[in-house]
């Protein structure tokens, strides 16, 4: 019995021995360095060769428990711990009943980085405000931000520089939110380097007036170029020099600052290269800034009765030696403070010479003019501009101070008709003004501002012709010396009103009180200068002593509803206007009484996120200047006597315009739609006298009509599989018109379409392209002529830039043009450029050579259409030339 029982126990035991030995378990604690235990930490049970036989975590209480399993070769074991946060830490196994407890040291894990790339041009759009990244649509050949600006979907660049958003024109070009320009951005885009920019942005509905942001409509569109942060922190500038062959020189010495409280764009600039200086220099929207301060300033008379330019690119024909400074600083003196200060002088030399064939096309007959000109200008342009802004949430003060002097001397050796003649054209214009703007915000969240500006002009202007063009019209067949006609016109004006806002929750009224004052005299003598050097008059109707006065007074109610979905602007003005002209010599004296009503409205509806659809319209009553009732013949071009023989010519138009823009950030696609008609009666027209020597001209009291309809839609998209913008537009644009001539009314109809298509890609990394063709067709109809008149012309441009190591640069482009027209034969020119760039990274400068007008074409010639004229114009302009310019980069 016993034995047996033995015999069981003993079996028991070999039966339940490897249970027991598994169940032998490793326990412990996991601690940080505080004693603080570590809840959910990992513990590895790791044999030799470093394998995991076992796992588990530490419970809420810093407590873990590992189970060895019965095969497991205890000689070697370990445990392990981790935990994110904390040191790794191990031990090893040496005693199978002891607790194995770890404290871990913290530690700091910097996690790898993470590159994601996505090199797909993308817009980011925030409110009313929509980002371009440059870097998306630059090359490494793009010079300056206007050259990137021309790749981006939406906006369009203008031969002149304009730019456009969707179809519309942009009121002004900031620099990190600063108005250094005004309208003169050209000076920005054509200077600015490319790699200092980061964003440009579209600000639509722009109000630049903080007072009045969400309280008055708007619907004016901007540009602001972001600058890089390390842009700003230092001085930036491009100094180039260069010459050419044949006798040709280049200088642009720059220096740029754009920091947040001070920019500045400063430079000179110097060639005879054909790049032209004055374009440095246009107002884009000067048209829009006259109307806005109502000052009707009166135009240059005389003229040498050149050509004008051909329709090329100006540095395709410009014969020039022109040189320029311009200094524009902007200092922001404190938050919504700013002095700023623009001066520029510009000298210039320019050369022309060209031939001219003109008709015009008479029920009856035909008369013609042939003509050969060899033209030499030389414009001195200085201005200067000094302002002063503060525009804060409740208060706004501008004023600014512009003055502007230019002289103007051109020479003209002139055949006309197989008549040679010499011609002296001196002009010199004087022009002052003052600006002044106050807006205040009562307790009561009313606004009250005041308006005052003043101008004071003068153009004394004097032309020369000589010898003897046509005695038998001037001095009865008898040979003479010179012909002499001088005008002048000093004026003085000013405009002032007061106004007062009252916003709402919905909308906001306004309302205006003021006056204007014009004050002039029209002064012209035209002269003969007989064979002994004596001097006349041409006869007593050769002389103006005009005086000259108008008073407007005027009030004006507005109402703005600047919602979010709807924005509505209506203007009623109404003006009561007194003038008052007079001239003893012709015992002209009149007094004109007249009020007026010139409604106005804007409505923009947003029917989309990303697009709205607007709608204007307006009546307006327009009256005639002092230009227009002058009695004396003025001889305002050698082939043209002017005069008037009307009362003041009284105008009423009625316009209305329907657009539409759509737009899709996220695809990079835009279009927009526009549609305009406008109907202008006059109470007078225009009647010309033509013979082949001379035109006289005189205005009749007779009701003259002008209708005019005109539609464009421009679209453009970004095209991500082949990298390319592309571009669409299409316009058309009918007028119907009377004119006099030799006593016969004429009814004309012309009308003009034109459609263009655009295309800019990045074919690699290394080649870029871009093309861009124009088709235009003008057509002349009047039922009074048998025969219509048309001419078609195509423009096409296109260039390649090919970069085959990262610091060389080659670039090549070329124009054609093509004119098909009836009265003559096809027209067919080819222009083409190339260059190529070398950049030294490490000494930052760059040299370059380039050659310009390949073909070396010598001679241009240009169809201009209008009612029963035609012209073809042909013009000498400049050949081949090679040139090599170093350029440092600060």
């Amino acid at each position: 019995m016993v034995r047996l029982l033995k015999i069981g126990i003993v079996y028991i035991v070999c039966m339940l021995g490897p249970a027991f030995a598994f169940s032998q378990t490793i326990k412990g604690f996991v601690t940080d360095s505080l004693g603080k235990t570590i809840a959910y930490a990992g513990v590895n049970l790791k044999s030799a060769g470093n394998v995991i036989i076992a796992y588990t975590t530490t419970n809420d209480k810093g407590l873990y428990a590992l189970s060895i399993p019965a095969d497991a070769d205890k000689k070697s074991l370990m445990v392990e711990v981790s935990c994110i946060g904390y040191k790794k830490m191990a031990q090893p196994i040496t005693d199978f009943t002891s607790s194995h407890n770890f404290k871990l040291s913290a530690s700091v894990s910097q996690l790898k980085t993470v590159v994601i790339k996505d090199d797909r041009p993308r817009l980011r759009a925030h409110g009313d405000t929509l980002d371009y990244r440059v870097a998306d649509f630059s090359a490494p050949q793009d010079r300056v931000i206007g050259d990137v600006l021309k790749k981006m979907p939406g906006i369009d660049v203008a031969k002149d520089g304009k730019i456009s958003y969707n179809g519309k024109s942009i009121s002004g070009l900031y620099i990190g939110g600063d108005n250094l320009l005004d309208d003169k951005y050209n000076i920005a885009t054509n200077t600015i380097p490319n790699g200092v920019v980061e964003k440009v942005q579209v600000m639509e509905n722009h109000q630049p007036v903080k007072m009045l942001k969400d309280k008055v409509v708007s619907d004016d569109v901007a540009l602001n170029l972001t600058i890089k942060k390390d842009a700003k922190l230092q001085l930036v500038g491009q100094e180039t020099l260069g010459a050419g062959l044949p006798d040709k020189y280049y200088a642009d010495i720059n220096a740029m600052m754009f920091k947040d409280k001070y920019k500045g764009i400063n430079y000179i600039k110097a060639n005879n290269t054909n790049y032209d200086l004055s374009g440095d220099l246009i107002s884009h929207n000067i048209g829009n800034y006259m109307q806005r301060v109502d000052n009707d300033k009166p135009g240059t008379l005389l003229s040498l009765g050149t050509a004008g330019d051909p329709d090329l690119p100006r540095n395709r024909y410009l014969f020039n030696k022109a040189g320029i400074i311009n200094l524009n600083n902007l200092v922001n003196v404190k938050p919504g403070v700013q002095l700023k200060v623009n001066a520029s002088y510009l000298r210039d030399d320019q050369k022309q010479i060209y031939r001219r064939f003109s008709e015009y096309y008479l029920p009856n007959d035909t008369v013609r003019y042939t003509e050969l000109q060899n033209n030499r200008r030389r414009p001195d342009l200085l201005h200067a501009q000094i302002g002063i802004n503060i525009n804060k949430d409740k208060y706004y003060l501008n004023n600014n101070f512009i003055t502007d002097y230019s002289r103007n001397t051109g020479y003209s050796a002139l055949n006309t008709n197989g008549v040679p003649v010499n011609q002296l054209f001196r002009d010199n214009l004087t022009n002052i003004s003052n600006e002044f703007n106050y807006m205040n915000t009562f307790k009561s969240n009313n606004i009250i501002e005041v308006f005052s500006y003043i101008n004071r002009s003068r153009e004394p202007e004097n032309r020369i012709i000589e010898p003897n063009l046509n005695p038998e019209i001037f001095n009865n067949g008898v040979a003479y010396k010179q012909i002499t006609q001088t005008v002048d016109i000093p004026t003085w004006f000013t405009n002032n009103y007061l106004s007062y806002r009252i916003p709402g929750n919905s909308f906001t009224q306004s309302y205006k009180a003021g006056f204007a004052i014009q004050s002039q005299t029209l002064f012209s003598n035209l002269n003969l200068t007989q064979l002994n050097n004596s001097t006349n008059l041409l006869g007593d109707s050769a002389v103006n002593n005009l005086d000259w006065q108008r008073k407007k007074f005027y009030a004006e109610a507005g109402f703005d509803v600047p919602g979010n979905k709807l924005k509505l602007n209506v203007t009623l003005p109404v003006s009561y206007q007194q003038t008052d002209y007079s001239d003893g010599s012709y015992s002209l004296k009149k007094h004109l009484d007249r009020l007026y009503f010139n409604p106005r409205a804007m409505l923009k509806y947003q029917t989309g996120v990303e697009n709205f659809v607007s709608l204007g319209y307006s009546f307006r009553n327009d009256i005639g200047t002092i230009q227009d009732v002058y009695r004396g013949y003025i001889y305002t071009n050698y082939r043209t006597l002017y005069a008037n023989n009307a009362d003041l010519i009284e105008r009423k138009t009625q316009a209305a315009n329907l657009g539409f823009s759509y737009r899709k950030a996220i695809t990079l696609f835009f279009f927009g739609a526009n549609l305009s008609y406008s109907h202008q009666n006059a109470n007078s027209i225009a009647s010309s006298l033509i013979t082949n020597n001379i035109q006289q001209r005189v205005v009749l009291p007779f009701d003259n009509n002008i209708d005019s309809w005109s539609g464009s839609v421009n679209t453009s998209k970004y095209i991500f599989p082949l990298r390319t913008t592309l571009s669409a537009r299409a316009s058309i644009q009918t007028t119907r018109y009377n004119q006099i001539f030799n006593g016969i009314i004429l009814p004309y109809n012309t009308i003009s379409n034109n459609v263009g298509i655009g295309a800019d890609t990045k074919v690699s990394s290394k080649v870029n392209f871009s093309y861009k063709a124009n088709y235009g067709q003008t057509t002349s109809k009047s039922p009074a002529i048998t025969s219509s008149s048309k001419f078609q012309q195509l423009t096409q441009q296109g260039s390649v830039n090919y970069n085959p190591l990262s610091n060389l640069f080659f670039a090549v482009s070329a124009d054609h043009y093509f004119t098909h027209q009836q009265q003559a034969n096809d027209l067919e020119y080819v222009f083409a450029d190339a260059s190529l760039r070398y950049k030294f990274t490490k000494i930052k400068a760059d040299i370059e050579l380039s050659a310009q007008n390949l073909f070396n074409t010598t001679s241009y010639s240009a169809l201009y259409l209008s009612a029963n004229t035609f012209t073809q114009s042909s013009y000498n302009i400049p050949g081949r030339f090679l040139l090599a310019k170093v350029t440092f980069n600060l």
